[in-house]
């Protein structure tokens, strides 16, 4: 993670930005390395690196396919990508919500072609074309000329989350199953709905904003472009954002039925995961080292998965704004 990156400013000051990924036990009982990745950015605004709401900050975590050879170099490719398109030109603090739509939807696109160019890019250098068609990365992503047999853009499939804070703003995209978790700080009276779930009534709520999406569906998936989901939120309460691949899922999320809500509803952020992580963050000033043994304990085995973690966090757990 860049220096840039944990100093860049959100609203009220630097926030805690923390990272960390642990191989899955079924990824060691295989004998298979960690297909996660994730990054953090510093970005630019389309009025300047530095204004009332503070330079955005970008992150981006992406789960490779466990079955692909080449996905752990997929899922890097994927961050970088996202970090890197994602980190310019964003909206200002001020702008409306059209505005922040349009820009992430357009941006989403772009995702996925960076990735893809990428990819065919990697596949045309270990398989050169003696003719010198596939020599341009442009080229080979614009009009596809590597053979099929050999550009198998599948061996290097991920998933994506990444989000974009400016508070009060957060931009997100989303393509597979990883998932996105909004914590908020709540007001006087405020109950919430049934998304909204706090930690043993210290005031701040977690809520799932972008569910594990399953049958996963990769960047490298014919129609990519057409399955990324966006979102744009205005969240004034904003104190923290929390990315995730599926691994972590066991570990992050609870059933509906904690709720006495029908299955049907879809899976709830866990408090009691979420609110002692935003505490040992902030207790400690974002040293990722407690956060890796969190994902190593015991309980994480029920998973199997590797499983990675990104967050961005306001030190005091006050509202951003």
């Amino acid at each position: 993670m860049t220096a840039a990156a944990r100093r860049a400013a959100a609203g009220g000051g630097a926030p805690i930005v923390a990272g960390a990924v642990v191989q899955g036990t079924g990824h060691l009982a295989s004998g298979r390395g960690c297909q996660d990745a994730f990054k953090a950015a510093a970005g630019h605004g389309d009025d300047g690196p530095t204004t009332a709401g503070g330079r955005p900050l970008v992150l981006a975590v992406a789960d490779g396919a466990g079955s692909r050879d080449r996905s752990a170099l997929g899922a890097h490719l994927a961050v970088d990508a996202a970090c890197r398109l994602l980190a310019t030109d964003v909206p200002p603090a001020d702008g409306d919500a059209a505005v922040w739509r349009g820009w992430i939807g357009e941006r989403s696109v772009a995702v996925v072609d960076a990735y893809l160019r990428a990819v065919r890019a990697v596949l045309a250098a270990d398989h050169p074309d003696p003719a010198g068609a596939a020599d341009d990365a442009d080229t080979v992503g614009a009009a596809g000329t590597v053979d099929s047999a050999q550009a198998d853009e599948g061996a290097l499939a991920a998933t994506l989350v990444a989000a974009v804070l400016r508070p009060p703003w957060v931009a997100f995209l989303a393509l597979g199953d990883c998932f996105a978790t909004v914590l908020t700080r709540t007001r006087p009276g405020d109950d919430g709905d049934d998304g909204d779930r706090g930690h043993d009534g210290d005031g701040e709520r977690c809520r799932l904003v972008l569910p594990p999406r399953t049958p996963a569906v990769f960047l490298s998936t014919p129609g990519a472009r057409a399955s990324v989901t966006t979102l744009v939120l205005r969240e004034p309460d904003l104190s923290g954002v929390v990315l995730a691949t599926d691994g972590c899922a066991p570990l992050a999320l609870d059933h509906p039925s904690v709720l006495g809500l029908p299955d049907d509803h879809g899976p709830l952020a866990a408090p009691d995961f979420f609110g002692p992580l935003a505490a040992l963050l902030r207790a400690n000033g974002g040293d990722a080292e407690p956060l890796r043994a969190l994902l190593s304990g015991p309980a994480a085995a029920r998973s199997g998965d590797d499983l990675t973690v990104l967050c961005a966090l306001r030190p005091d757990g006050a509202r951003w704004l």
